[in-house]
C-alpha cells in the first residue's frame, strides 16, 4: 500500500513542476474541410485584414505581399508567351505554390488564368479554354 502512495506522490510531483509556457501566437483562421483557391479578382481588392499585414519589400521580384509568416499571399507582375510563342504580360497573386491572375494578350485585353510555380521565377499558367502560358516574374 506504501508503494501506491509513493508511485502517486511521485506522478502528482513530477506533472506539477511543468513548465507553464506561454500561449501560442494568434493564427489567421483556417478551415481544414476546403482548400482556399486564389481567384482573378483576388489581385484587384486588398481586405481589411489583408491591409493589416500589407509589406513591399523592393530586394524582392513580387509587387506586394500581405499575410502572416507560413501564409503569405504575394502579388507579381509577370511576361511570358502562348503556345504560338506570342507575347503576355499580366499580374497574378499566388499562395504557395498556385496562384491566379490576368494576362493580357495582343488580341484577348483580359484572361482570367490559374497557374502553378514551375522553379523559382517561372510559372505555368492554364487559361479557361485549356490553353497553356510560361510565364517569368519580372
Amino acid at each position: 500500500m506504501l508503494k501506491n502512495y509513493s508511485l502517486l506522490f511521485a506522478l502528482l510531483f513530477i506533472f506539477s513542476c511543468k513548465k507553464a509556457s506561454a500561449p501560442p501566437p494568434p493564427q489567421p483562421e483556417t478551415s481544414s474541410f476546403y482548400k482556399n483557391v486564389i481567384t482573378a479578382d483576388d489581385r484587384k481588392t486588398i481586405t481589411a485584414e489583408e491591409a493589416k499585414t500589407y509589406h513591399v519589400n523592393s530586394t524582392y521580384k513580387y509587387e506586394y505581399r500581405t499575410g502572416h509568416p507560413g501564409h503569405y499571399k504575394y502579388n507579381y507582375h509577370v511576361k511570358g508567351i502562348n503556345i504560338k510563342a506570342d507575347s503576355v504580360f499580366g499580374n497574378i497573386n499566388t499562395e504557395g505554390k498556385y496562384g491566379a491572375g490576368i494576362l493580357i494578350t495582343d488580341t484577348v485585353p483580359e484572361l482570367e488564368i490559374n497557374t502553378e510555380w514551375v522553379s523559382h521565377g517561372k510559372l505555368k499558367a492554364v487559361d479557361k479554354k485549356g490553353n497553356e502560358y510560361q510565364l517569368v516574374v519580372k
